[in-house]
C-alpha cells in the first residue's frame, strides 16, 4: 500500500478523495506528532523526539531498545553528522543529492567516507533524528528516524529492485524506439518517394529529440514541488500518443515531426533515470545501478532491428511503430500504479505540508521549500541552458570527455547505416538476419557488465573503504586499457567486411568495439561527478545533448561516407579519430589534477 500511495495513481486517488483514501501516518487519527515538531518554543538543543526521554538527558540504553534511548545533542544531529562523516552519529545515508551540494574535494572525500558507514547505520537499531532549527525559528522537517521507511535509501532490496527495473525497462523501450524504425527505411523510401538519406531522418531526428529533451526535463525534475514522477508519466503518455500518430501518418513531413517529438517526450528516462537511481542507492552501490541502467540504454538500440527486422517486410513499415506502442503501454501502466516518488526533496516537502496541517505551525518547512522559494526563471534557465555549455567551452577536461563520448556514440549509431551495406549488400542477409547481427552488442554487454562489476567490487569499493576517495583520476584507470578496444574493433570490422572473409569476423569487431566504449563511458561518468559535483546534473545534460547531436549527424553522413570511400576506408577514418582519443585519455589521467587546479568549476 505504501508503494501504491506514493505512485502517480495513488497521489491522484488521494487528490480526488481529499486524502481519505491511502492516508499517510500523519493523517491518521492516532498519529503522535514527535515533540520536536510540535514544540515551537524550545531551543534547538531541546528538539528531541518523544522516545528520547527528557531533554538533554542521556539515559543508559535499555536492553530492549538500545538505539532509541540515547538522546542526541543538536551538535551531533543529522546535519552535523553529514558535515563530519567520521562522526559515529551518522543518521542518514549520503546520496547523490548530497554530492551535488558539496563545493570542495575535502567535503566530497568526507561524504564518501561517510558512505562507508552506511552498512553499519542500516544494521544498527533505529534512532530518532533531531531536526535543525534555523535562526529565524524555522524547523527543518527531516526524516523521523535513521530507518525512516519513507527515505528511499532505507527501502528493502526487493523494493529498490522493483523500482529501478521499471526505470530500466522504460529506458530500454525508449531507446528501442529509435532503431526499431531502421528496417522500415526501404519501404518509407518507396512509399514517400524520398532518398535513403531523407528516409534516415526518421532515426536521426528521434535521436536529436532525446538529446534536447534533457535540457528541459532534467531541471524540471529537480524542482521539489514537481519531483521525478510527473515528468515520467505525463511525457511517456505523450510519447505513446505520438507513436500512434507516427503509425498512422500519411505524409513524410508529418512522420519526421512525429519522430522528433517521440524522442523529445521519451527523453525523461535519459534526463532523470540516473537521478532516480541515485535517490535509491548509496554512493558506494550507486555505480552498480547506473552501470545496469547504461547497459539497458546500450542494449535498446541493438534490439530494435531484431524485433522489427522480420515483421516489417511482412506487415509493412507502420508495424514497427505499433510494436513500440505495444511495448510501451504495459510499462506506462506499471509505472502509473507502482512507481513511487523517489526524490527526497519532494518527499520531505510533502511531509512538511502534512505536519503544518496537523500542528497549524507555519514554521515547519523542508529545506527544499526554502531553496525553491529562491528559484527564479532566470536561475533555472542559466543552470539548464547556459552553465553546461559554459563549462564545456571553458574547461578542457569536460570538453575532451564530451567530444570523446560523442564520437564513440556517433560511431555506434553509424552502424545502422553501414550494417545494410555490409550484411545485406555484401553477405546477402535479409532484413531479419541483419537485425540478428545487432545481438553481438548484447553479447558484448554480457561480458562488459560483469567485468566492470568485478572492478567495482574488487577495486572501487575497497579503495574507498581503506583509503578514502583518493584522486578522481584513479577512476579512469580501467578506461586507460579499454580505450584501445574501440579502434581495434573498428579496424577489424572495417577491413574484414568482404565476401572472402566469414561474416563472424566482422561481428567480433563490433563486439570488441562495444566492450571498449561501454567501459570508457562508465569510467568517465564516475569521474565527472567526482570532479564537478555541484555541476554534475548540468554536465550530464550537456553530454547527452552533444552525444545525441553528433549521433544525429552520424546517421546522416554515414551512408554517403561509406558509399563514397568504401566500408574499409570509411570505418578507418572513424577509427583513426578514436586512436587520437587514446592520447587524450592518458593526458586526462596524468594531467587531470593540474587541469582541476586551474579550472574555476571543479571542486578544489
Amino acid at each position: 500500500m505504501d508503494l501504491l500511495r506514493a505512485s502517480t495513481a495513488g497521489q491522484l486517488l488521494r487528490w480526488i478523495t481529499r486524502s481519505r483514501v491511502l492516508p499517510y501516518p500523519e493523517e491518521l487519527p492516532g498519529f503522535q506528532c514527535p515533540r520536536c515538531y510540535a514544540d515551537t518554543t524550545a531551543p534547538t538543543a531541546l528538539f528531541t523526539h518523544e522516545a528520547d526521554g527528557e531533554p538533554n538527558s542521556k539515559p543508559e540504553p535499555g536492553p530492549d531498545d538500545p538505539g532509541e534511548a540515547a538522546n542526541e545533542d543538536a551538535s551531533t544531529s543529522d546535519t552535523a553528522s553529514l558535515e563530519d562523516p567520521l562522526s559515529t552519529t551518522l543518521s542518514r545515508v549520503p546520496s547523490m543529492m548530497d554530492v551535488e551540494k558539496v563545493r570542495t574535494q575535502t567535503e566530497l572525500a568526507r561524504l564518501y567516507t561517510a558512505a562507508t558507514q552506511t552498512e553499519a547505520l542500516q544494521a544498527a537499531p533505529s534512532r530518532p533524528i533531531a531536526p535543525t532549527k534555523t535562526a529565524d525559528g524555522t524547523i527543518l522537517v527531516d526524516w523521523y528516524t535513521t530507518h525512516d521507511p519513507d527515505n528511499p535509501q532505507n527501502w528493502s532490496s526487493g523494493r529498490k529492485l522493483f523500482v529501478v527495473f521499471q526505470i530500466y525497462f522504460y529506458t530500454l523501450v525508449v531507446y528501442m524506439g529509435s532503431s526499431i524504425y531502421t528496417p522500415s527505411t526501404p519501404q518509407i523510401q518507396a512509399r514517400f518517394n524520398v532518398s535513403p538519406t531523407a528516409a534516415s531522418l526518421g532515426l536521426a531526428l528521434y535521436v536529436l529529440g532525446y538529446g534536447i529533451g534533457p535540457l528541459l526535463f532534467s531541471p524540471l525534475s529537480e524542482i521539489p514541488s514537481i519531483g521525478r514522477n510527473p515528468p515520467y508519466i505525463l511525457t511517456f503518455a505523450i510519447f505513446i500518443l505520438f507513436t500512434i500518430g507516427a503509425a498512422t501518418v500519411n505524409t513524410f513531413g508529418g512522420l519526421l515531426v512525429l519522430r522528433f517529438l517521440q524522442g523529445f517526450f521519451g527523453s525523461p528516462c535519459l534526463a532523470t533515470g540516473g537521478a532516480s537511481i541515485g535517490d535509491i542507492y548509496s554512493l558506494l552501490k550507486l555505480p552498480y545501478g547506473l552501470t545496469t541502467w547504461a547497459a539497458f540504454a546500450t542494449l535498446g538500440p541493438a534490439l530494435g532491428p531484431v524485433i522489427s527486422g522480420f515483421s516489417v517486410p511482412v506487415k509493412g513499415w507502420r508495424w514497427s511503430m505499433w510494436e513500440t506502442v505495444w511495448m510501451s503501454a504495459p510499462i506506462l501502466i506499471l509505472m502509473f500504479f507502482f512507481l513511487p516518488e523517489t526524490f527526497p526533496d519532494t518527499i520531505l516537502l510533502q511531509r512538511a505540508r502534512r505536519l503544518r496541517r496537523l500542528t497549524n505551525n507555519p514554521k515547519l518547512m523542508s529545506q527544499s521549500e526554502i531553496a525553491q522559494k529562491q528559484l527564479t526563471v532566470a536561475t533555472v534557465t542559466i543552470e539548464a541552458l547556459y552553465r553546461p555549455f559554459q563549462i564545456v567551452v571553458l574547461d578542457p577536461a569536460i570538453l575532451f570527455a564530451n567530444v570523446y563520448t560523442s564520437l564513440i556514440y556517433g560511431i555506434y549509431y553509424s552502424f545502422f547505416e553501414v550494417f545494410p551495406i555490409v550484411y545485406i549488400d555484401t553477405y546477402g542477409f535479409n532484413l531479419g538476419q541483419m537485425g540478428l547481427v545487432f545481438l553481438s552488442i548484447a553479447v558484448a554487454l554480457a561480458l562488459a557488465v560483469p567485468s566492470y562489476f568485478l572492478y567495482l567490487h574488487k577495486v572501487f569499493e575497497p579503495e574507498i573503504r581503506l583509503h578514502g576517495l583518493m584522486t578522481p583520476e584513479r577512476r579512469l584507470i580501467p578506461a586507460l586499457f579499454a580505450c584501445f578496444l574501440p579502434p581495434i574493433g573498428l579496424f577489424l570490422f572495417g577491413w574484414t567486411s568482404r565476401e572472402s572473409i566469414h561474416w563472424i569476423v566482422s561481428v567480433i569487431g563490433i563486439l570488441i568495439y562495444t566492450i571498449g566504449i561501454f567501459m570508457v563511458i562508465q569510467c568517465i561518468f564516475i569521474y565527472i561527478p567526482m570532479t564537478y559535483p555541484q555541476y554534475a546534473a548540468s554536465l550530464f545534460a550537456s553530454n547527452d545533448f552533444m552525444r545525441s547531436a553528433l549521433a544525429c549527424g552520424a546517421i546522416l553522413f554515414a551512408r554517403p561516407l561509406f558509399v563514397n570511400l568504401g566500408v574499409g576506408k570509411g570505418v578507418s577514418l572513424l577509427a583513426g579519430l578514436t586512436v587520437g582519443c587514446i592520447g587524450g585519455m592518458f593526458a586526462l589521467y596524468y594531467f587531470g589534477a593540474r587541469l582541476r587546479a586551474r579550472s574555476r568549476f571543479t571542486a578544489k
